[in-house]
């Protein structure tokens, strides 16, 4: 008999459904995109802000409204080790908002202008463009109620859609009013839908107690003939906002940007007021008939503020442009992240005292702003030549045991062969002159 107990052998880890590694290449394009979308808003004058990850989870569900997708189904919610539930971050709207009130920017001047990014959670059925952990980049114009805010925030979004080399894009747009007509346009569809209640779908039946909006944001095939006959939004604004929405419509005209008016887009979340938009990018199936997919979308959230505690409200507008949705449509441009310098040189040492001496000999190209790849962990010539060669890197630096007795290094050209003895000190300036 033996008292050993045998250890269960244990799988190798692997991801979450839905969150995904980056690595290498694929890394450096998320970091593209960002740095295009950072570079496009910075010269439209918006400045950065990051928020945590984490919040209690009244600020999402204040925020977002019960009976939405995300606080129902979406949201990875939890007690944390005092009282508070918190949960993780399904979207950046609130978030920010939260950080505007906690930090009193209200005193700031109006408005303020913020842009985000970062990973935000959804407990969603992963698919392409779609996954559990996804990559956002945020915009968001506080503290007015001016129709060129709306207008802004559109048109940045469509540049750095431009920027990442999408074409043909046309914005779909709907006012749904402010407080003095929404309740009564709720009413309206409320009784409209309550006549149909027996053919909706299982979800709508639940939105029409809940969140009677969300009823023309159902994407399920029997629901989609109530929809053309339902109430328009547009047919209840006040005089006001009728004022706001024809202007950003102006402001859109101006600016030579396409849109239609979807008298059905009310956009998922709660908080939405007055402009809600969708970009759609315009294409053509296999079979050459059109088709339409919406990239992103945004709009106005006026209440928020009040919604989460606030005093007063906070007149807002922004959107949210989802990385790994823009990066599925073909058009989408690999953008370099600037980070990525592309190497000059190959470092190849051989013994021991170079490689002693190789990471100085690196930092004096780094401070020189000279990029290099190397294979520091290899000995061998043989092997370090063989990656060189396979890497197609114009000139290699051999470093030995003799060169680093005299403080050298031998440059090689990797195309001829030809090479030169080049004393440290000097080596900066030799690799800056060559072609």
């Amino acid at each position: 008999m033996t008292n050993e107990i045998k250890k269960e052998k244990k799988e190798v880890p692997q991801s979450l459904k839905g969150m995904n590694d980056l690595i290498g290449e694929e890394y450096y394009s998320f970091q593209g995109l960002f740095e295009k979308a950072q570079e496009v808003a910075v010269y439209y004058g918006f400045q950065p802000i990051e928020t945590p990850l984490l919040e209690k989870e009244d600020v999402f569900i204040s925020a977002i409204g019960e009976g939405t997708d995300v606080v129902e189904k979406e949201m990875y919610s939890f007690r944390g080790k005092g009282a508070d539930r918190l949960a993780v971050r399904p979207e950046f709207t609130a978030s920010v908002m939260r950080a505007y009130l906690e930090h009193g920017m209200q005193t700031l001047p109006q408005p303020v202008m913020l842009y985000s990014y970062g990973p935000v959670y959804r407990h969603e059925n992963p698919q392409r463009g779609r996954l559990r952990q996804f990559r956002q980049f945020n915009l968001e114009i506080m503290g007015t109620e001016k129709s060129v805010a709306d207008a802004m925030i559109i048109r940045t979004t469509i540049t750095i859609l431009e920027e990442f080399g999408f074409k043909d894009l046309v914005v779909d747009i709907n006012s749904m009013g402010d407080k003095e007509t929404r309740s009564v346009f709720i009413k309206e569809l409320t009784n409209y839908y309550k006549k149909h209640l027996g053919a909706l779908c299982k979800d709508c039946n639940e939105r029409i107690k809940t969140n009677p909006l969300r009823l023309l944001d159902c994407k399920q095939e029997q629901c989609q003939p109530f929809k053309e006959n339902a109430p328009a939004s547009l047919s209840f604004l006040s005089a006001d906002a009728r004022k706001h929405f024809k202007e950003v419509l102006q402001y859109l005209e101006e600016m030579a940007i396409p849109y239609r008016i979807n008298n059905s887009l009310v956009r998922g979340l709660s908080y939405y007021s007055r402009t809600v938009f969708e970009v759609i990018k315009l294409d053509v199936d296999e079979n050459g008939k059109e088709k339409e997919i919406t990239i992103t979308g945004g709009g106005r959230y006026d209440y928020l503020a009040r919604e989460m505690g606030a005093k007063k409200d906070v007149p807002s507008v922004g959107t949210g442009i989802g990385m790994e949705r823009v990066k599925m449509f073909p058009e989408c441009k690999s953008i370099a992240p600037r980070i990525i310098k592309t190497p000059k040189i190959y470092f190849i040492q051989l013994g021991f005292e170079a490689k002693l001496k190789s990471l100085c000999v690196m930092e004096i190209l780094r401070k020189a702003k000279i990029p290099v790849q190397q294979s520091l962990s290899k000995d061998s010539l043989g092997a370090q030549l063989s990656l060189a060669e396979k890497t197609n890197i114009p000139y290699c630096i051999i470093f030995g045991q003799k060169e680093a007795m005299e403080n050298t290094v031998i440059v090689r050209n990797m195309e001829t062969h030809s090479q030169d003895t080049v004393k440290i000190d000097a080596l900066s300036d030799y690799i800056k002159h060559l072609k």
